[in-house]
Parts: C-alpha cells; sequence; structure tokens
C-alpha cells in the first residue's frame, strides 16, 4: 500500500514521527509512505526543527504555501496537493488533525476518488465558527478509515451518523471507524525518553497562546494578558508562537517581569517543560493532552474543548478568555486525586498499521 502523507503544522510533525517511525522500522506492515509538507508553519522554530530533533524523514515534497488568508492557503493547498496527487497515484491519502493542510488533503483526494485515512477522527468542540472544528467535520465526512483516540470520539460520529460498517473494503460511504488510542500518547512515551534537555526554571506555570478564538480578538486577548498581569505571585514561561507575538505589538500588550517570553521551541524541549512545570495555562489542544500526559493540571483558555474526558476527571478546568475566572483558576490549582487511562496504551501507530493492512 503506497500512501501519501499530508502534514503542515507543529502538532502534525509530532504525530507523523510516530507513525511514519513505524512504517519504515516494520516493512512487514506492508506500507510505504511519502510525506508532503504544505509548508502552513514553515519558520525554523515551528518546523524545521521537528523534523531534526524527532528524526522524521525529510519530505518527498514541500509546497511552501506559508500562511494566509484562510481561502487563499486552503485553495492553494488543495491545487497543489492535486497535482502530487495526479503524479504519484497514491493508494490512500493520511491527514492528521484539524488544520487547513488537514482538509486541504481531504478535499483533494476525495475528489479524485483516493481514500482518506484520518487519524485523530472524531474530535468536536461543537464551535463551528472555529476553523478547526469545520476541518474535522469535513474531513471526517470525507474519509474512508477514521482512527479516533478516545471512546466520546466513536461516540461523536455515531451521533452523526458515521459508523463502523465492518466491511473489508470500506469506502467514504461505508466507513471503517476504529478507537486506536491517541497517537500524541505513543510520541510521549518514546520521546520524553530520547530527552536530555536541562532547563533552568523551577517552580512555574507553562503558558502557551495561539488559537485564532484568542489572537483574532484584541478583547478576549487583552482580557487574557490582564488575568496573567494579575498573577504576579506566579512566574509564567511562555513559548510565543510568531503570529501572537505580531499580534501582542500590533496591540500594544505585554506582559509583566514575571513572564518569560522565550522563541518557539522544538517537541523535546516543550515536554521537557511540560515535564518540570507545576501547571499548564493554554489554549492548544495539543497541549492539553501533553498535560494530562506529565500529569500537570491543566487551565485552557477557550470556550469548548474536544478534549471532554480531561474535564470530567478533573485534570482540566474551561475558562474562556475571562480575566476573573482565569485568575481564580490558577489561584486554586489541584492534583487531582485519580488519574485513570484515557487515551489507550501507548501503542496507536501499531493498530492503525494493522487496521490499513486489514482493509486493504
Amino acid at each position: 500500500m503506497n500512501i501519501l502523507t499530508i502534514i503542515g503544522a507543529r502538532p502534525q510533525f509530532i504525530k507523523s514521527a510516530v507513525l511514519s517511525r513505524f512504517f519504515r522500522d516494520n516493512p512487514s506492515c506492508g506500507i510505504k509512505e511519502k510525506l508532503l509538507h504544505t509548508g502552513q508553519h514553515y519558520d525554523q522554530n515551528m518546523s524545521e526543527i521537528f523534523f531534526d530533533e524527532m528524526d522524521i524523514p525529510k519530505p518527498d515534497f514541500n509546497l511552501h504555501v506559508g500562511s494566509g488568508n484562510h481561502g487563499k492557503t486552503t485553495g492553494v493547498m488543495l491545487d497543489k496537493i492535486e497535482s502530487v496527487i495526479f503524479e504519484q497515484k497514491p493508494d490512500a491519502i493520511l491527514v492528521y488533525g484539524d488544520t487547513n493542510s488537514t482538509l486541504a488533503g481531504a478535499l483533494a483526494a476525495s475528489k479524485l476518488h483516493v481514500p482518506v485515512a484520518h487519524v485523530e477522527a472524531g474530535l468536536r468542540s461543537f464551535m463551528m465558527i472555529m476553523p478547526e472544528e469545520q476541518n474535522r467535520r469535513l474531513t471526517d465526512h470525507l474519509s474512508t478509515w477514521l482512527f479516533c483516540p478516545t471512546q466520546t470520539a466513536i461516540n461523536n460520529l455515531k451521533n452523526e451518523g458515521i459508523t463502523d460498517n465492518d466491511i473489508i473494503l470500506p469506502s467514504s460511504d461505508n466507513k471503517c471507524v476504529k478507537m486506536t488510542g491517541d497517537i500524541m500518547y505513543d510520541a510521549s512515551l518514546y520521546y520524553r525518553k530520547k530527552s536530555n534537555i536541562q532547563i533552568k526554571e523551577k517552580d512555574f506555570i507553562l503558558l502557551t497562546i495561539h488559537r485564532a478564538e484568542n489572537t483574532d480578538d484584541s478583547v478576549r486577548l487583552s482580557s487574557i494578558v490582564n488575568a496573567v498581569n494579575n498573577l504576579t505571585s506566579y512566574k509564567f514561561v511562555f513559548p510565543i508562537h510568531p503570529r501572537t507575538r505580531k499580534i501582542l505589538e500590533q496591540l500594544n500588550l505585554t506582559f509583566g517581569s514575571h513572564v518569560k517570553m522565550i522563541d518557539p521551541v522544538g517537541y523535546l524541549e516543550m515536554i521537557t517543560y511540560e515535564s518540570a512545570c507545576t501547571a499548564i495555562l493554554t489554549d492548544s489542544g495539543g497541549v492539553q493532552k501533553e498535560a494530562y500526559f506529565f500529569k500537570k493540571p491543566c487551565i485552557t483558555m477557550r470556550d469548548s474543548t474536544e478534549w471532554v474526558e480531561l474535564i470530567e476527571s478533573g485534570w482540566n478546568i474551561l475558562t474562556g478568555a475571562d480575566t476573573k475566572k482565569i485568575i481564580k483558576a490558577v489561584n486554586n490549582i489541584y492534583m487531582p486525586a485519580e488519574y485513570p487511562a484515557l487515551y489507550g496504551n501507548g501503542n496507536c501507530a501499531e493498530k492503525i498499521c494493522k487496521i490499513l493492512n486489514n482493509n486493504t
């Protein structure tokens, strides 16, 4: 089976590192993979460093699309991915998550009748205003194989009429829907053993802000900055996304001296910070899970989350961008008494490979 894997953003590099390595290390699985990088994240600290430190094969194709408005970038990706599909004639397209690269890959493949495998299928925030929600829903409905990280994801798909048809040769109309566990859990288990990075910071809260719902809304972003600036009894470390930095500068928003702003970090350094911190304040989907993998309380500055089991288990608290709620949550951080196994047992890549083989 010849697969063309499409990636373009930091979370996809991490997920791809796990599955691509499994394909390479297990030739008996019968899957040959080529990588296409859309160039959605193109900054050295947002892209190349992940390929280097995580031993991801250099992409066979790089579209160099870069950033821009959703319509323009998705359209350019769609056009260029289509050309690569015409040239390579893959047996399937594999996509991850919920970015514009994900949707462009799924659309291009679907129009050309190439089956789509979606890793991290079934997630829902139930906020269609979010570009990520639009991308993931459309991708799921276009896909043939839907690899779900949790039972919640399976249930979400069932509620939309997407169920497992349990047939040997699935299609976009008769889908294969399976729970595989979370591939980012595989990554955290593997790469935490590989990291030998040392950091000096102690007793700090790790901060990340990058979601468009926060950065593109000056009121929400100002409320978040105001909350953090009022929490002067805590130290924060903030690896800042280039786009977030630019917006903060445009709005003339600044943080207090208790917030240490650093350049974006690679995955190994990020999980080192996650392992060392006392808690995490974020609006990231992936970081919410990584907080859980490292047993760190998490406060999420969003109005909803696709990782509802983290809320239910007490490991995550939603505050939105409400200044008072953020301050209250940080001042009342606690460690839940129980740590349930929510995301599988670390063999997601193996399960995906077996499912693809059983259905070819």
